[in-house]
Formats: C-alpha cells, sequence, structure tokens
C-alpha cells in the first residue's frame, strides 16, 4: 500500500450541536429543512493528501443528501495544477459556494484571480436556499492602517452594502466568512460588523442572524455575543504549530515533496461539519472526531494563546440554546 495515502473509512460522528430559535410565524410558513456541509482550511498547497480529503467529503455529504456544501476559505491557490483539486470540489451534484481565505492569495496571487479561478465575480455575495438568506463576507479587505501581514478587514463598502442587505429582506441568516467576527486574531473591525448584526436583530426584533460560521483559525470553538453563536469550523487538515516545533509525521518522502506539512500536526482524518436546519428552529451541527497523526501540539511544546481554545482533532459535540438577547 503506498504509504503517502489513506484511506479515511470509519470515521466516527462526534456529536451534534443544537442550537434553537425562534422565528416569527409569518416566516415560518416559507421556511423548509436545509442540510449543507461545511469545510474549512483543507490547505491543497500544504496536504499531500488534500484531494483524497476532499474527495472523502464530497462522497460524505452526498450520501447524507446535502443540498449544497460550503468551503470556508484557505481552500487553494490559483494555479493550473490545483485544477484537479477543484475538479473534485464541482464533483458534488449540487452547489458548492465559496468562502475567500487569506492563503488562497498565497504565491503573489490577487483578489481578482482568486476570484476567477473559483468562479466568483466577486468575494462578498448572498444566496438564499429553503427560505434561509446566507451571506458570503469577504474578511480581505485593505484599509490605511493596517498591521503587516495578511490583511483581515471587512471594508466600509461591503459593510454598507451588508446592512443594505438586512435592511431589504427579512429572511433568517447566517454569515459565512474565513476570518471569524468574534476571535481577536480574525477580522481586525469584528466589533464594527457585530454591530451591524446586532442591529439587525433589534430591527428585526428576533434573533434574525441564526449563526455565523467562520474557519482560519484552525480550532473548535464557539462563542456566543449578544444572543448571536460564532461557530469556529476546524481546519480540515491539520494545527500550524511551526517555527521550531516542526516535526515529521509522515514518511520523508511526504515531506521531502510537501515541506510545509512538517510545520503542522495533521488529523489522521478529514474533519467537516453538516448542518441541517429545521424550520421549526433547530439549527443542528454534526462533526466529525479523529486523532493526530503523530504527536499533538502540546507535545511538541506548542503554548496555546488565550484566544485559541479549542486545539483539537475534532469538531465536538456542542449544545444551546439561543437567547432572544444577551446582556452587555
Amino acid at each position: 500500500m503506498d504509504p503517502t495515502r489513506r484511506t479515511f473509512m470509519g470515521q466516527a460522528i462526534a456529536g451534534a450541536t443544537i442550537l434553537t430559535f425562534a422565528p416569527p410565524l409569518r416566516l415560518r410558513e416559507r421556511l423548509a429543512p436545509v442540510r449543507f456541509g461545511v469545510c474549512a482550511d483543507v490547505h491543497k498547497d500544504v496536504m499531500h493528501d488534500a484531494n483524497e480529503r476532499l474527495g472523502t467529503f464530497v462522497k460524505a455529504m452526498t450520501k447524507k443528501k446535502a443540498d449544497f456544501l460550503v468551503q470556508m476559505g484557505d481552500f487553494c491557490q490559483p494555479i493550473e495544477k490545483n485544477r484537479s483539486f477543484l475538479e473534485v470540489w464541482r464533483s458534488f451534484k449540487g452547489p458548492t459556494y465559496d468562502v475567500i481565505g487569506n492563503h488562497d492569495m498565497d504565491g503573489a496571487k490577487t483578489r481578482e484571480q482568486t476570484r476567477a479561478f473559483m468562479g466568483l465575480k466577486r468575494g462578498h455575495y448572498t444566496f438564499v436556499k429553503a427560505g434561509y438568506r446566507f451571506i458570503v463576507l469577504d474578511g480581505n479587505d485593505k484599509h490605511k492602517g493596517a498591521p503587516a501581514g495578511y490583511a483581515r478587514h471587512v471594508g466600509d463598502e461591503q459593510r454598507g452594502w451588508l446592512k443594505k442587505q438586512l435592511e431589504t429582506t427579512d429572511e433568517p441568516v447566517v454569515i459565512l466568512c474565513h476570518q471569524s467576527l468574534e476571535n481577536s486574531s480574525g477580522v481586525d473591525n469584528g466589533a464594527a460588523v457585530r454591530a451591524v448584526l446586532e442591529a439587525e436583530n433589534a430591527r428585526a426584533g428576533w434573533g434574525r442572524i441564526i449563526a455565523c460560521f467562520s474557519g482560519h483559525h484552525h480550532l473548535d470553538d464557539l462563542v456566543r455575543i449578544k444572543g448571536i453563536p460564532y461557530v469556529q469550523v476546524n481546519s480540515m487538515s491539520y494545527y500550524w504549530v511551526g517555527g521550531s516545533r516542526k516535526h515529521k509525521s509522515y514518511p520523508p518522502e511526504v515531506h521531502a515533496a510537501h515541506p510545509w506539512i512538517e510545520y503542522t500536526s495533521p488529523y489522521q482524518d478529514p474533519l467537516w461539519a453538516f448542518v441541517t436546519i429545521d424550520p421549526k428552529g433547530v439549527l443542528r451541527i454534526e462533526g466529525v472526531r479523529s486523532k493526530w497523526v503523530g504527536p499533538s501540539p502540546e507535545k511538541v511544546g506548542y503554548k496555546a494563546k488565550p484566544n485559541e481554545k479549542g486545539i483539537a482533532a475534532t469538531i465536538t459535540d456542542r449544545s444551546f440554546k439561543i437567547a432572544r438577547q444577551d446582556r452587555g
């Protein structure tokens, strides 16, 4: 058997996160159940087995009869050799939606090149499924005074567009953004974006923003701010440890061909989430449990920062209710 390839079989379902919300009766009559798959941070340009990981996800979602799929960014660079990876993604017999991540522009690629490769006219857009509005944000806007490194900002123009989308529609809303809106290393003006969402809930008179999904951090985390749940979807592939903590988890030939892997603690199996929204007011997230290939980040001496809650080779089981309004 080729040691560089894996067969992902017998994955354990980690459980279900149940979020409840209460759409007005006038809206409930327009809603239908919707089921979709979510993956994040596959990192084709790091992982030797990214095609197989993604293919396993597509097959699993086909078997579960998902209505559509979403990838949350850091998918692949827009280069010709990644066409086969993109073809795996598009092999799903249903709609697929793309969120642009910061690493999708590695190799000195522009956002325009990345969007063209993905077939997107722009990085922020919206679509409606079964009566629910999904709003995709692009957290890669540049702005004056930004610190060095990758852009992680939602600019004035995009926030204005978001506000208009909310004010001119009335469906329950799911927000999708690569960088989180609540983590300090996510969108650098996350509080300003959250303020738009919180204002909309107040205007609507109910918890219209039912969930915000992000990737980027390679964490399995969830927080609630003023009644809005912010779900960080773990990477499909690994946690980045970097620096002096690099180590070799795979055979030498894999590391020779894919040198960035030694800076990671890979997951043995691909991780993803399967989301179901029930018109009665329940959002359920089913996750996948895996284990580390080689030592965990902790065992190689990685010290988690305060904003790195949820370093794990899993998407875990959580259950809670969304409050209509939180104080503070």
